[in-house]
Protein backbone atom coordinates (compact mmCIF):
# COMPACT_ATOMS: atom_id res chain seq x y z
CA UNK A 1 0.00 0.00 0.00
CA UNK A 2 1.63 3.24 -1.12
CA UNK A 3 0.87 5.93 1.45
CA UNK A 4 -1.38 8.78 0.47
CA UNK A 5 0.34 11.63 2.23
CA UNK A 6 -2.70 13.84 1.86
CA UNK A 7 -4.60 11.57 4.22
CA UNK A 8 -1.93 11.28 6.91
CA UNK A 9 -3.24 12.77 10.13
CA UNK A 10 -1.04 13.71 13.04
CA UNK A 11 -1.67 11.48 16.00
CA UNK A 12 -1.16 12.76 19.48
CA UNK A 13 1.50 10.90 21.42
CA UNK A 14 0.22 8.44 23.96
CA UNK A 15 3.11 9.03 26.30
CA UNK A 16 3.12 8.05 29.98
CA UNK A 17 0.01 9.21 31.80
CA UNK A 18 0.07 11.02 35.11
CA UNK A 19 -2.21 8.93 37.27
CA UNK A 20 -3.51 10.20 40.58
CA UNK A 21 -3.63 6.76 42.08
CA UNK A 22 0.05 6.13 41.34
CA UNK A 23 1.00 9.51 42.82
CA UNK A 24 -0.99 8.71 45.93
CA UNK A 25 0.77 5.39 46.21
CA UNK A 26 4.12 7.14 46.39
CA UNK A 27 2.95 8.76 49.63
CA UNK A 28 1.74 5.43 50.90
CA UNK A 29 4.95 3.63 50.07
CA UNK A 30 7.29 6.24 51.50
CA UNK A 31 5.15 7.37 54.40
CA UNK A 32 3.65 4.24 55.81
CA UNK A 33 5.80 1.32 54.82
CA UNK A 34 7.16 0.99 58.35
CA UNK A 35 4.00 2.08 60.09
CA UNK A 36 2.03 -1.14 59.74
CA UNK A 37 1.72 -3.37 62.75
CA UNK A 38 3.36 -6.64 61.70
CA UNK A 39 2.16 -8.62 64.68
CA UNK A 40 -0.37 -10.52 62.54
CA UNK A 41 2.22 -11.78 60.04
CA UNK A 42 2.07 -15.53 59.80
CA UNK A 43 5.10 -16.08 57.57
CA UNK A 44 8.38 -17.38 58.91
CA UNK A 45 11.60 -15.36 58.98
CA UNK A 46 12.90 -16.88 55.75
CA UNK A 47 9.74 -15.96 53.84
CA UNK A 48 9.74 -12.56 55.52
CA UNK A 49 13.20 -11.87 54.06
CA UNK A 50 11.90 -12.94 50.65
CA UNK A 51 8.86 -10.72 51.14
CA UNK A 52 10.98 -7.67 51.97
CA UNK A 53 13.24 -8.35 48.99
CA UNK A 54 10.39 -8.66 46.50
CA UNK A 55 8.44 -5.75 47.97
CA UNK A 56 11.29 -3.27 47.67
CA UNK A 57 11.97 -4.60 44.17
CA UNK A 58 8.33 -3.88 43.34
CA UNK A 59 8.62 -0.30 44.61
CA UNK A 60 11.81 0.15 42.62
CA UNK A 61 10.16 -1.17 39.43
CA UNK A 62 7.24 1.20 39.97
CA UNK A 63 9.55 4.17 40.51
CA UNK A 64 11.25 3.35 37.19
CA UNK A 65 7.91 3.11 35.39
CA UNK A 66 8.07 -0.68 34.94
CA UNK A 67 4.47 -1.14 36.04
CA UNK A 68 3.89 -4.64 34.66
CA UNK A 69 6.95 -5.91 36.51
CA UNK A 70 5.85 -4.10 39.67
CA UNK A 71 2.42 -5.76 39.60
CA UNK A 72 3.97 -9.21 39.14
CA UNK A 73 6.26 -8.65 42.11
CA UNK A 74 3.43 -7.34 44.28
CA UNK A 75 1.28 -10.35 43.47
CA UNK A 76 4.20 -12.56 44.51
CA UNK A 77 4.44 -10.60 47.78
CA UNK A 78 0.71 -11.11 48.27
CA UNK A 79 1.16 -14.86 47.86
CA UNK A 80 3.77 -14.75 50.65
CA UNK A 81 1.68 -12.56 52.97
CA UNK A 82 -1.93 -11.83 52.02
CA UNK A 83 -2.43 -9.62 55.12
CA UNK A 84 0.15 -6.93 54.40
CA UNK A 85 -1.63 -3.58 54.07
CA UNK A 86 1.17 -1.99 52.05
CA UNK A 87 0.91 -4.67 49.35
CA UNK A 88 -2.88 -4.58 49.39
CA UNK A 89 -2.95 -0.82 48.90
CA UNK A 90 -0.35 -0.91 46.14
CA UNK A 91 -2.33 -3.58 44.27
CA UNK A 92 -5.50 -1.57 44.78
CA UNK A 93 -3.86 1.44 43.17
CA UNK A 94 -2.59 -0.57 40.22
CA UNK A 95 -5.94 -2.25 39.57
CA UNK A 96 -7.53 1.19 39.59
CA UNK A 97 -5.05 2.29 36.91
CA UNK A 98 -5.89 -0.87 34.96
CA UNK A 99 -9.54 0.27 35.06
CA UNK A 100 -10.69 -2.57 37.27
CA UNK A 101 -12.27 -0.46 40.05
CA UNK A 102 -14.17 -3.28 41.73
CA UNK A 103 -10.98 -5.29 42.17
CA UNK A 104 -9.18 -2.15 43.32
CA UNK A 105 -11.83 -1.51 45.98
CA UNK A 106 -11.58 -5.13 47.14
CA UNK A 107 -7.84 -4.77 47.80
CA UNK A 108 -8.14 -1.33 49.39
CA UNK A 109 -10.89 -2.47 51.73
CA UNK A 110 -8.59 -5.22 52.95
CA UNK A 111 -5.78 -2.66 53.34
CA UNK A 112 -8.02 -0.46 55.47
CA UNK A 113 -9.06 -3.47 57.56
CA UNK A 114 -5.39 -4.13 58.33
CA UNK A 115 -4.48 -0.46 58.85
CA UNK A 116 -7.73 1.41 59.66
CA UNK A 117 -5.98 4.60 60.80
CA UNK A 118 -4.12 5.15 57.54
CA UNK A 119 -5.24 8.44 55.99
CA UNK A 120 -4.15 7.71 52.43
CA UNK A 121 -5.69 4.23 52.29
CA UNK A 122 -9.03 5.64 53.41
CA UNK A 123 -8.91 8.56 51.00
CA UNK A 124 -8.19 6.25 48.08
CA UNK A 125 -10.90 3.83 49.13
CA UNK A 126 -13.47 6.62 49.40
CA UNK A 127 -12.49 7.96 45.99
CA UNK A 128 -12.85 4.52 44.42
CA UNK A 129 -16.20 3.98 46.14
CA UNK A 130 -17.44 7.12 44.39
CA UNK A 131 -16.29 5.70 41.05
CA UNK A 132 -18.27 2.49 41.50
CA UNK A 133 -21.32 4.43 42.75
CA UNK A 134 -20.91 3.43 46.40
CA UNK A 135 -21.61 7.02 47.42
CA UNK A 136 -22.88 6.39 50.93
CA UNK A 137 -19.79 4.36 51.83
CA UNK A 138 -17.58 7.17 50.47
CA UNK A 139 -19.44 9.73 52.58
CA UNK A 140 -19.07 7.56 55.70
CA UNK A 141 -15.31 7.29 55.15
CA UNK A 142 -14.90 11.05 54.68
CA UNK A 143 -16.96 11.78 57.80
CA UNK A 144 -14.81 9.37 59.80
CA UNK A 145 -11.64 10.99 58.48
CA UNK A 146 -12.96 14.44 59.30
CA UNK A 147 -13.37 13.41 62.94
CA UNK A 148 -9.80 12.13 63.02
CA UNK A 149 -8.28 14.95 60.95
CA UNK A 150 -10.42 18.09 61.48
CA UNK A 151 -7.70 20.33 60.01
CA UNK A 152 -7.43 18.46 56.67
CA UNK A 153 -8.80 20.80 53.99
CA UNK A 154 -8.82 17.99 51.42
CA UNK A 155 -11.28 15.94 53.47
CA UNK A 156 -13.78 18.82 53.71
CA UNK A 157 -13.62 19.38 49.96
CA UNK A 158 -13.92 15.67 49.24
CA UNK A 159 -16.88 15.27 51.59
CA UNK A 160 -18.63 18.28 50.04
CA UNK A 161 -18.10 16.80 46.59
CA UNK A 162 -19.42 13.42 47.75
CA UNK A 163 -22.55 15.06 49.17
CA UNK A 164 -22.93 16.92 45.88
CA UNK A 165 -22.63 13.67 43.88
CA UNK A 166 -25.24 12.11 46.15
CA UNK A 167 -27.65 15.00 45.57
CA UNK A 168 -27.32 16.30 49.16
CA UNK A 169 -26.51 19.87 48.18
CA UNK A 170 -27.45 21.48 51.52
CA UNK A 171 -25.08 19.15 53.38
CA UNK A 172 -22.37 19.99 50.85
CA UNK A 173 -22.82 23.70 51.61
CA UNK A 174 -22.80 23.03 55.38
CA UNK A 175 -19.50 21.16 54.99
CA UNK A 176 -17.97 24.07 53.08
CA UNK A 177 -19.26 26.49 55.72
CA UNK A 178 -17.38 24.51 58.37
CA UNK A 179 -14.25 24.57 56.24
CA UNK A 180 -14.61 28.33 55.82
CA UNK A 181 -14.79 28.70 59.61
CA UNK A 182 -11.43 26.94 59.87
CA UNK A 183 -9.48 28.52 57.01
CA UNK A 184 -11.37 31.72 56.23
CA UNK A 185 -12.86 32.89 52.95
CA UNK A 186 -11.09 31.25 50.02
CA UNK A 187 -11.79 31.53 46.30
CA UNK A 188 -12.20 27.78 45.74
CA UNK A 189 -14.69 27.47 48.61
CA UNK A 190 -16.63 30.54 47.50
CA UNK A 191 -16.93 29.32 43.91
CA UNK A 192 -18.09 25.91 45.08
CA UNK A 193 -20.75 27.46 47.28
CA UNK A 194 -21.82 29.71 44.41
CA UNK A 195 -22.23 26.65 42.20
CA UNK A 196 -24.19 24.74 44.83
CA UNK A 197 -26.54 27.64 45.54
CA UNK A 198 -27.06 28.04 41.79
CA UNK A 199 -27.99 24.36 41.52
CA UNK A 200 -30.52 24.93 44.31
CA UNK A 201 -31.90 27.93 42.33
CA UNK A 202 -31.00 30.21 45.25
CA UNK A 203 -29.43 32.86 43.04
CA UNK A 204 -29.36 35.66 45.62
CA UNK A 205 -27.33 33.53 48.02
CA UNK A 206 -25.12 32.44 45.12
CA UNK A 207 -24.18 35.99 44.19
CA UNK A 208 -23.87 36.98 47.88
CA UNK A 209 -21.01 34.49 48.10
CA UNK A 210 -19.09 36.38 45.41
CA UNK A 211 -19.92 39.73 47.04
CA UNK A 212 -18.46 38.37 50.28
CA UNK A 213 -15.10 37.61 48.71
CA UNK A 214 -15.11 41.05 47.02
CA UNK A 215 -15.66 42.74 50.41
CA UNK A 216 -12.76 40.77 51.85
CA UNK A 217 -10.52 41.68 48.87
CA UNK A 218 -11.76 45.09 47.66
CA UNK A 219 -8.51 45.85 45.83
CA UNK A 220 -8.71 42.65 43.76
CA UNK A 221 -10.49 43.61 40.55
CA UNK A 222 -10.44 40.00 39.37
CA UNK A 223 -13.28 39.16 41.75
CA UNK A 224 -15.39 42.05 40.51
CA UNK A 225 -14.83 40.86 36.94
CA UNK A 226 -15.72 37.36 38.08
CA UNK A 227 -19.01 38.62 39.51
CA UNK A 228 -19.74 40.40 36.23
CA UNK A 229 -18.92 37.25 34.25
CA UNK A 230 -21.19 35.15 36.46
CA UNK A 231 -24.04 37.64 36.04
CA UNK A 232 -23.47 37.43 32.30
CA UNK A 233 -23.59 33.61 32.38
CA UNK A 234 -26.92 33.98 34.16
CA UNK A 235 -28.10 36.36 31.38
CA UNK A 236 -28.33 39.27 33.85
CA UNK A 237 -26.61 41.57 31.39
CA UNK A 238 -27.41 44.87 33.12
CA UNK A 239 -25.86 43.67 36.37
CA UNK A 240 -22.83 42.25 34.55
CA UNK A 241 -22.23 45.59 32.78
CA UNK A 242 -22.54 47.33 36.15
CA UNK A 243 -19.61 45.28 37.50
CA UNK A 244 -17.51 45.96 34.40
CA UNK A 245 -18.09 49.69 34.80
CA UNK A 246 -16.86 49.40 38.40
CA UNK A 247 -13.60 47.94 37.12
CA UNK A 248 -13.33 50.49 34.30
CA UNK A 249 -13.61 53.36 36.78
CA UNK A 250 -10.62 52.00 38.71
CA UNK A 251 -8.45 50.52 35.91
CA UNK A 252 -9.65 51.22 32.35
CA UNK A 253 -6.68 49.35 30.86
CA UNK A 254 -7.27 46.15 32.81
CA UNK A 255 -6.57 43.24 30.39
CA UNK A 256 -9.25 41.08 31.95
CA UNK A 257 -11.80 43.83 31.40
CA UNK A 258 -11.14 43.75 27.66
CA UNK A 259 -11.89 40.04 27.48
CA UNK A 260 -15.00 40.40 29.62
CA UNK A 261 -16.29 43.24 27.47
CA UNK A 262 -15.62 41.23 24.30
CA UNK A 263 -17.68 38.38 25.77
CA UNK A 264 -20.37 40.82 26.84
CA UNK A 265 -20.70 42.32 23.35
CA UNK A 266 -20.80 38.87 21.78
CA UNK A 267 -23.49 37.67 24.18
CA UNK A 268 -25.62 40.78 23.68
CA UNK A 269 -25.49 40.55 19.88
CA UNK A 270 -23.03 43.38 19.20
CA UNK A 271 -20.15 41.71 17.34
CA UNK A 272 -18.99 44.98 15.78
CA UNK A 273 -18.38 46.44 19.25
CA UNK A 274 -16.52 43.27 20.26
CA UNK A 275 -14.24 43.68 17.25
CA UNK A 276 -13.72 47.36 18.04
CA UNK A 277 -12.80 46.49 21.66
CA UNK A 278 -10.17 44.02 20.45
CA UNK A 279 -8.86 46.36 17.76
CA UNK A 280 -8.32 49.19 20.26
CA UNK A 281 -6.50 46.87 22.65
CA UNK A 282 -4.23 45.55 19.90
CA UNK A 283 -2.99 48.98 18.86
CA UNK A 284 -2.62 50.15 22.45
CA UNK A 285 0.94 50.15 23.89
CA UNK A 286 -0.51 49.43 27.35
CA UNK A 287 -0.95 45.68 26.93
CA UNK A 288 1.66 42.93 27.03
CA UNK A 289 2.26 40.98 23.83
CA UNK A 290 0.89 37.75 25.34
CA UNK A 291 -2.42 39.48 26.00
CA UNK A 292 -2.44 40.88 22.48
CA UNK A 293 -1.84 37.46 20.98
CA UNK A 294 -4.75 36.12 22.99
CA UNK A 295 -6.97 38.96 21.80
CA UNK A 296 -5.78 38.66 18.22
CA UNK A 297 -6.66 34.96 18.20
CA UNK A 298 -10.09 35.88 19.54
CA UNK A 299 -10.41 38.57 16.88
CA UNK A 300 -9.69 36.10 14.07
CA UNK A 301 -12.25 33.71 15.54
CA UNK A 302 -14.82 36.50 15.63
CA UNK A 303 -14.15 37.41 12.02
CA UNK A 304 -14.59 33.79 10.97
CA UNK A 305 -17.79 33.31 12.96
CA UNK A 306 -19.22 36.49 11.41
CA UNK A 307 -18.10 35.33 7.93
CA UNK A 308 -15.91 38.41 7.59
CA UNK A 309 -12.78 38.30 5.44
CA UNK A 310 -9.87 37.67 7.82
CA UNK A 311 -7.60 39.77 5.60
CA UNK A 312 -8.83 42.87 7.43
CA UNK A 313 -6.75 41.64 10.38
CA UNK A 314 -3.50 41.66 8.37
CA UNK A 315 -2.71 45.36 9.01
CA UNK A 316 -2.99 44.63 12.75
CA UNK A 317 -0.23 42.07 12.37
CA UNK A 318 1.91 44.73 10.71
CA UNK A 319 1.33 47.02 13.70
CA UNK A 320 2.21 44.25 16.14
CA UNK A 321 5.38 43.34 14.23
CA UNK A 322 6.45 47.00 14.53
CA UNK A 323 5.85 46.82 18.28
CA UNK A 324 7.31 43.32 18.76
CA UNK A 325 9.59 42.54 15.80
CA UNK A 326 11.16 39.40 17.30
CA UNK A 327 8.16 37.60 18.71
CA UNK A 328 8.08 34.09 17.24
CA UNK A 329 4.55 33.37 18.49
CA UNK A 330 3.38 36.29 16.40
CA UNK A 331 5.07 34.70 13.38
CA UNK A 332 3.30 31.45 14.09
CA UNK A 333 -0.12 33.07 14.47
CA UNK A 334 0.31 35.17 11.34
CA UNK A 335 1.46 32.11 9.39
CA UNK A 336 -1.64 30.23 10.52
CA UNK A 337 -3.89 33.10 9.43
CA UNK A 338 -2.15 33.36 6.05
CA UNK A 339 -2.59 29.62 5.60
CA UNK A 340 -6.26 30.05 6.42
CA UNK A 341 -6.41 32.69 3.71
CA UNK A 342 -4.78 30.34 1.20
CA UNK A 343 -1.54 32.32 0.99
CA UNK A 344 0.76 29.32 1.38
CA UNK A 345 3.92 31.02 0.14
CA UNK A 346 3.81 33.83 2.70
CA UNK A 347 2.61 31.43 5.41
CA UNK A 348 5.66 29.25 4.78
CA UNK A 349 7.93 32.28 5.30
CA UNK A 350 6.35 32.98 8.68
CA UNK A 351 6.75 29.37 9.81
CA UNK A 352 10.38 29.41 8.67
CA UNK A 353 10.95 32.45 10.87
CA UNK A 354 9.22 30.61 13.70
CA UNK A 355 11.42 27.47 13.50
CA UNK A 356 14.52 29.66 13.25
CA UNK A 357 13.57 31.21 16.58
CA UNK A 358 12.21 27.98 18.09
CA UNK A 359 13.97 25.06 16.37
CA UNK A 360 12.97 22.63 19.14
CA UNK A 361 9.23 23.32 18.78
CA UNK A 362 7.55 20.74 16.50
CA UNK A 363 4.51 22.97 15.82
CA UNK A 364 6.31 25.05 13.18
CA UNK A 365 7.52 22.03 11.21
CA UNK A 366 4.06 20.50 11.37
CA UNK A 367 2.46 23.62 9.90
CA UNK A 368 5.07 23.66 7.14
CA UNK A 369 4.24 20.04 6.37
CA UNK A 370 0.58 21.01 5.99
CA UNK A 371 1.66 23.33 3.20
CA UNK A 372 4.08 20.92 1.51
CA UNK A 373 1.78 17.88 1.58
CA UNK A 374 0.91 16.02 -0.54
CA UNK A 375 2.58 17.29 -3.68
CA UNK A 376 6.01 18.64 -2.78
CA UNK A 377 7.84 15.53 -1.58
CA UNK A 378 11.25 17.19 -1.75
CA UNK A 379 10.01 19.93 0.58
CA UNK A 380 8.54 17.30 2.94
CA UNK A 381 11.95 15.64 3.09
CA UNK A 382 13.71 18.96 3.70
CA UNK A 383 11.32 19.91 6.52
CA UNK A 384 11.40 16.57 8.30
CA UNK A 385 15.17 16.18 8.06
CA UNK A 386 15.61 19.63 9.57
CA UNK A 387 13.07 18.84 12.27
CA UNK A 388 14.87 15.64 13.20
CA UNK A 389 18.17 17.53 13.51
CA UNK A 390 16.64 19.51 16.38
CA UNK A 391 14.06 17.01 17.69
CA UNK A 392 15.59 13.57 17.14
CA UNK A 393 12.83 11.76 19.05
CA UNK A 394 9.95 13.28 17.03
CA UNK A 395 8.56 10.04 15.64
CA UNK A 396 6.00 11.87 13.46
CA UNK A 397 8.83 13.34 11.38
CA UNK A 398 10.29 9.87 10.83
CA UNK A 399 6.86 8.81 9.61
CA UNK A 400 6.48 11.70 7.15
CA UNK A 401 10.07 11.34 5.97
CA UNK A 402 9.73 7.59 5.50
CA UNK A 403 6.42 8.09 3.70
CA UNK A 404 7.96 10.61 1.30
CA UNK A 405 10.86 8.28 0.49
CA UNK A 406 8.31 5.49 0.10
CA UNK A 407 6.37 7.46 -2.51
CA UNK A 408 9.62 8.19 -4.31
CA UNK A 409 10.12 4.39 -4.40
CA UNK A 410 13.32 4.68 -2.41
CA UNK A 411 12.33 1.63 -0.45
CA UNK A 412 15.63 0.85 1.25
CA UNK A 413 16.00 4.44 2.50
CA UNK A 414 12.39 4.47 3.67
CA UNK A 415 12.84 1.17 5.49
CA UNK A 416 15.86 2.48 7.41
CA UNK A 417 13.94 5.63 8.38
CA UNK A 418 10.93 3.71 9.70
CA UNK A 419 13.21 1.35 11.64
CA UNK A 420 15.06 4.32 13.16
CA UNK A 421 11.76 5.97 14.06
CA UNK A 422 10.57 2.82 15.77
CA UNK A 423 13.55 3.05 18.12
CA UNK A 424 12.41 6.46 19.39
CA UNK A 425 9.05 5.29 20.71
CA UNK A 426 8.05 4.15 24.19
CA UNK A 427 6.29 0.87 24.83
CA UNK A 428 3.05 2.71 25.62
CA UNK A 429 2.85 4.13 22.10
CA UNK A 430 1.14 1.02 20.72
CA UNK A 431 -1.08 2.47 17.93
CA UNK A 432 1.77 4.46 16.39
CA UNK A 433 4.23 1.58 16.72
CA UNK A 434 1.66 -0.59 14.97
CA UNK A 435 1.67 1.83 12.02
CA UNK A 436 5.46 1.79 11.88
CA UNK A 437 5.55 -2.01 11.88
CA UNK A 438 2.94 -1.94 9.12
CA UNK A 439 5.08 0.30 6.92
CA UNK A 440 8.16 -1.80 7.65
CA UNK A 441 6.15 -4.83 6.58
CA UNK A 442 5.08 -3.17 3.31
CA UNK A 443 8.61 -2.09 2.49
CA UNK A 444 10.05 -5.52 3.16
CA UNK A 445 7.41 -7.01 0.88
CA UNK A 446 8.37 -4.61 -1.91
CA UNK A 447 12.01 -5.51 -1.36
CA UNK A 448 11.23 -9.20 -1.68
CA UNK A 449 11.60 -10.05 2.02
CA UNK A 450 8.24 -11.78 2.28
CA UNK A 451 8.86 -13.65 5.55
CA UNK A 452 10.16 -10.50 7.30
CA UNK A 453 7.19 -8.54 5.94
CA UNK A 454 4.70 -11.00 7.40
CA UNK A 455 6.57 -11.04 10.74
CA UNK A 456 6.20 -7.26 10.97
CA UNK A 457 2.52 -7.42 10.07
CA UNK A 458 2.07 -9.84 12.97
CA UNK A 459 3.89 -7.44 15.32
CA UNK A 460 1.71 -4.59 14.08
CA UNK A 461 -1.55 -6.46 14.64
CA UNK A 462 -0.44 -7.63 18.07
CA UNK A 463 -0.17 -3.96 19.08
CA UNK A 464 -3.35 -2.89 17.26
CA UNK A 465 -5.62 -5.72 16.05
CA UNK A 466 -7.85 -3.15 14.31
CA UNK A 467 -5.14 -1.60 12.14
CA UNK A 468 -7.17 -1.61 8.94
CA UNK A 469 -4.31 -0.73 6.58
CA UNK A 470 -2.21 -3.61 7.84
CA UNK A 471 -5.15 -6.03 7.82
CA UNK A 472 -5.84 -5.10 4.20
CA UNK A 473 -2.27 -5.34 2.97
CA UNK A 474 -1.44 -8.51 4.89
CA UNK A 475 -4.53 -10.29 3.59
CA UNK A 476 -3.94 -9.11 0.02
CA UNK A 477 -0.31 -10.24 -0.06
CA UNK A 478 -1.29 -13.60 1.42
CA UNK A 479 -3.85 -14.00 -1.37
CA UNK A 480 -1.23 -13.18 -4.01
CA UNK A 481 0.89 -16.00 -2.60
CA UNK A 482 -2.12 -18.33 -2.18
CA UNK A 483 -1.16 -18.69 1.49
CA UNK A 484 -3.44 -18.88 4.54
CA UNK A 485 -6.50 -17.83 2.53
CA UNK A 486 -8.86 -18.46 5.45
CA UNK A 487 -6.78 -16.14 7.63
CA UNK A 488 -6.67 -13.60 4.79
CA UNK A 489 -10.47 -13.73 4.50
CA UNK A 490 -10.92 -13.15 8.25
CA UNK A 491 -8.56 -10.17 8.27
CA UNK A 492 -9.99 -8.62 5.12
CA UNK A 493 -13.52 -9.14 6.44
CA UNK A 494 -12.72 -6.91 9.41
CA UNK A 495 -11.77 -4.04 7.10
CA UNK A 496 -14.93 -4.33 4.96
CA UNK A 497 -17.10 -4.39 8.06
CA UNK A 498 -15.35 -1.29 9.40
CA UNK A 499 -15.49 0.65 6.11
CA UNK A 500 -18.10 -0.89 3.78
CA UNK A 501 -17.64 1.76 1.06
CA UNK A 502 -13.84 1.64 0.92
CA UNK A 503 -13.03 0.50 -2.63
CA UNK A 504 -9.57 -0.80 -1.71
CA UNK A 505 -10.90 -2.94 1.13
CA UNK A 506 -13.78 -4.23 -1.01
CA UNK A 507 -11.39 -5.15 -3.83
CA UNK A 508 -9.07 -7.01 -1.46
CA UNK A 509 -11.92 -8.96 0.10
CA UNK A 510 -13.33 -9.78 -3.31
CA UNK A 511 -9.91 -10.89 -4.51
CA UNK A 512 -9.40 -13.18 -1.50
CA UNK A 513 -12.79 -14.77 -2.26
CA UNK A 514 -11.71 -15.08 -5.90
CA UNK A 515 -8.60 -16.94 -4.82
CA UNK A 516 -10.78 -19.26 -2.73
CA UNK A 517 -12.88 -20.01 -5.81
CA UNK A 518 -15.98 -18.22 -4.51
CA UNK A 519 -16.45 -16.33 -7.79
CA UNK A 520 -20.08 -15.29 -7.37
CA UNK A 521 -19.42 -13.72 -3.96
CA UNK A 522 -16.18 -12.21 -5.24
CA UNK A 523 -18.09 -10.53 -8.07
CA UNK A 524 -20.45 -8.80 -5.61
CA UNK A 525 -17.61 -7.22 -3.63
CA UNK A 526 -15.47 -6.27 -6.62
CA UNK A 527 -18.50 -4.70 -8.37
CA UNK A 528 -18.95 -2.57 -5.27
CA UNK A 529 -15.24 -1.70 -5.38
CA UNK A 530 -15.72 -0.49 -8.98
CA UNK A 531 -18.81 1.48 -7.93
CA UNK A 532 -17.09 3.26 -5.05
CA UNK A 533 -13.98 4.08 -7.11
CA UNK A 534 -15.78 5.62 -10.10
CA UNK A 535 -14.43 9.10 -9.40
CA UNK A 536 -10.89 7.79 -9.16
CA UNK A 537 -10.88 4.46 -11.02
CA UNK A 538 -8.18 1.93 -10.18
CA UNK A 539 -6.48 -0.15 -12.88
CA UNK A 540 -6.06 -2.97 -10.37
CA UNK A 541 -9.74 -3.01 -9.43
CA UNK A 542 -10.81 -2.97 -13.09
CA UNK A 543 -8.47 -5.83 -13.95
CA UNK A 544 -9.77 -7.83 -11.00
CA UNK A 545 -13.31 -7.11 -12.14
CA UNK A 546 -12.43 -8.48 -15.57
CA UNK A 547 -10.90 -11.59 -13.98
CA UNK A 548 -14.00 -12.34 -11.92
CA UNK A 549 -16.32 -11.69 -14.88
CA UNK A 550 -14.36 -14.19 -16.90
CA UNK A 551 -14.71 -16.78 -14.13
CA UNK A 552 -18.48 -16.17 -13.87
CA UNK A 553 -18.97 -16.87 -17.58
CA UNK A 554 -18.96 -13.32 -18.98
CA UNK A 555 -15.84 -13.21 -21.21
CA UNK A 556 -16.96 -10.27 -23.36
CA UNK A 557 -17.60 -8.07 -20.33
CA UNK A 558 -14.29 -9.28 -18.88
CA UNK A 559 -12.43 -8.15 -22.00
CA UNK A 560 -14.10 -4.74 -21.74
CA UNK A 561 -12.84 -4.23 -18.16
CA UNK A 562 -9.33 -5.41 -19.05
CA UNK A 563 -9.20 -2.88 -21.87
CA UNK A 564 -10.35 -0.10 -19.52
CA UNK A 565 -7.53 -1.03 -17.13
CA UNK A 566 -5.02 -0.88 -20.00
CA UNK A 567 -6.31 2.52 -21.17
CA UNK A 568 -5.79 3.88 -17.66
CA UNK A 569 -2.12 2.87 -17.84
CA UNK A 570 -1.98 -0.43 -15.97
CA UNK A 571 1.49 -1.94 -15.62
CA UNK A 572 0.13 -5.46 -15.01
CA UNK A 573 2.41 -8.20 -16.32
CA UNK A 574 -0.43 -10.37 -17.61
CA UNK A 575 -2.98 -7.76 -18.76
CA UNK A 576 -1.75 -7.62 -22.40
CA UNK A 577 -1.87 -11.41 -22.62
CA UNK A 578 -5.42 -11.45 -21.23
CA UNK A 579 -6.55 -8.96 -23.85
CA UNK A 580 -4.73 -10.76 -26.65
CA UNK A 581 -5.97 -14.26 -25.74
CA UNK A 582 -9.31 -13.05 -24.36
CA UNK A 583 -8.74 -15.41 -21.45
CA UNK A 584 -7.92 -15.10 -17.75
CA UNK A 585 -4.25 -15.76 -17.07
CA UNK A 586 -3.04 -16.23 -13.52
CA UNK A 587 0.02 -14.21 -12.57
Amino acid sequence: MILNLNNIKKRQSEMKKVIIAIVALVYISTGSILAQDNSDWIIDSDNKRKFDYYFYDALSAKAQGNYAEAVDLLLHCHSLDSTNANVLSELGGFYNVLQQPNKAVEYLRKAVEKDPENYYYNMMLASLNKEIDQKEEAIDIYKMLLEKYPQKTDVYMALAEAYNDNGELKKAIETLDKLEENVGIREAITLNKYRLYSMLSEKEKAFEEIETIIKKNPENLTYILLLGDLYMQDNQFDKSLEQYKRVEAIDPDNPGLVLSMVNYYEKTGKPELAQEEIHNALISPMFEVEMKLQLLTRYITLLQSNKTDTKIANPLFATLFDQHPHNSQLNFLYGSVLLLQGNKEEAMKQFELFITAEPDNPAGYEQMLRIALPDDLDKVIEITEKGLQHIPDAYQFYFYLGAAKYQQKKYKEALTIFEDGLETMDEENSPIKSDFYGQIGDLNYFLGNEAIAFENYEKSLKLNPQNLGVLNNYSYYLSLKNKDLDKAERMSGITVKAEPTNATFLDTYGWVLFKQGAYTMAKIYIENAVKYSEENPSTEVLEHYGDVLYKTGEPEQALEQWKKAKELGSDSKTLKKKIKTKKYIEE
